[in-house]
């Protein structure tokens, strides 16, 4: 209905119709493309396809109001492009900072513009995740929360609630990564002073979690890809595991979404989710097709295989983003509690879907592999993360070790 574009950027009103509400509404929106990239802001209105049709003629008063009302979120993204164009270039980065600084001085409606941002660019998990973080921040300090609030002492206090909850370093980390992220957006939007921004040297520095990373030997890898009590529930999740470990260790929303296109010339190759839309250098990962990846894929995968099939058939494609999260979730879950009968049965602890990425990378470290080698085929953009990475493994080997010092026998 409103439409702009100039020097590469389009700012559009749209009726986003791909899922609807109970009452089988959709959302209005404004979408903002750049270099083939859309995103998408929201004007707080949903309409029917019928009165969505209609709205550009309507005579309906309440109707006349839902289009002004569009009409200026148009025109507050449009100008503020247009700003952008003129002062430094348009960049995502620098419009969502500016459409903070009109939203609100408040971090909680910070934070509820970029769960929104999140929902509507696909980013499921992204949008759980800063979801959970405001449930936390809201139950610690209420609905109203200024960003000059939130200073060192804020964020003690908060960890300190947190842990006297019962949440770890590794889940306090997380939310407060998460406000940081937040405080950044409105330091560039203006909203926060530079003395007022409490991370960093001297300041709070978010604490960082030493979750248990079980990383299995190639005995114990053997021991699981042998184990079989005769059921098909067991073979197919044990199986889904093997193939995760053999594919560079690849997590199981990526395999999941694999489709026959993925495989080229007898290798698998794939974009990590988790760094395909944050990451400047888009990474491919590739990982040689085995004769023991075929044999899973032909016992298990879709026989449907057209270019476009998921390799494994438990999605459709046409699942929406959250559904499509969930049913991925539901998986994993139904995995794992497979995987703990196996390692009860075969007496080896804390297997889980995870467990395969870290033994992939701990049994090649081990075999000698280059650490090169190893941070390119987890996907790793730069040789530190594999080395922070593999690090929690060699402190287990080391503890393993320091008991072998006092093994008398007795």
């Amino acid at each position: 209905m409103y439409n702009y574009s100039n020097n590469g950027v389009t700012v559009a009103s749209i009726i986003d119709d791909r899922r609807a509400t109970n009452e089988n509404l959709y959302p209005v929106k404004i979408r903002v493309t750049y270099r083939r990239v859309r995103k998408y802001y929201s004007t707080g209105k949903t309409l029917s396809m019928e009165d969505w049709t209609k709205l550009p003629e309507t005579k309906s008063k309440s109707l006349i109001l839902i289009r002004m009302d569009i009409q200026n979120s148009f025109e507050k993204i449009k100008e503020t492009v247009q700003e952008l164009e003129y002062e430094e270039g348009f960049s995502f980065d620098a419009l969502n900072a500016r459409l903070c600084k009109t939203v609100s001085d408040t971090v909680n409606i910070a934070f509820r513009t970029k769960i929104q941002t999140l929902l509507d660019n696909a980013q499921v998990g992204s949008h759980l995740y800063y979801k959970d973080a405001l449930r936390s921040i809201e139950n610690f300090a209420g609905n109203r929360i200024l960003f000059e609030s939130i200073t060192v002492d804020w964020l003690r206090k908060y960890e300190k609630y947190l842990l006297n909850n019962g949440r770890s370093y590794t889940t306090i980390g997380m939310y407060c990564r998460a406000i940081r992220c937040i405080m950044n957006e409105g330091k560039k939007a203006g909203v926060l002073k530079e003395n007022q921004y409490p991370f960093g040297n001297g300041r709070y520095e978010i604490p960082t979690g030493q979750g248990r990373k079980l990383a299995l030997t190639i005995q114990q890898v053997k021991s699981i890809v042998t184990y079989t009590d005769g059921r098909e529930a067991t073979e197919r999740y044990r199986d889904l595991w093997f193939f995760s470990y053999l594919c560079n260790g690849i997590n199981f929303a990526d395999m999941l979404t694999l489709k026959y296109s993925n495989i080229h010339n007898g290798e698998i190759c794939f974009l990590r989710a988790k760094t395909s839309r944050t990451a400047k250098l888009k990474k491919e990962v590739c990982a040689i097709l085995t004769p023991e990846m075929q044999a899973i894929i032909d016992r298990w995968g879709n026989k449907d295989r057209k270019p476009d099939s998921y390799i494994f058939g438990y999605l459709s494609g046409n699942e929406a983003p959250i559904e499509k999260k969930d049913k991925i979730k539901s998986i994993v879950k139904l995995c794992n509690k497979r995987l703990k009968k196996i390692g009860i049965a075969l007496g080896i602890d804390g297997i889980s879907t995870y467990t395969a990425r870290h033994s992939y990378a701990t049994v090649l470290k081990r075999s000698g592999a280059n650490i090169s080698y190893i941070s390119e085929s987890l996907g790793h953009n730069d040789l530190k993360t594999t080395e922070n990475y593999l690090a929690s493994f060699e402190r287990e080997e080391r503890e393993k070790n320091a008991r072998l010092l006092t093994n008398f026998g007795d």
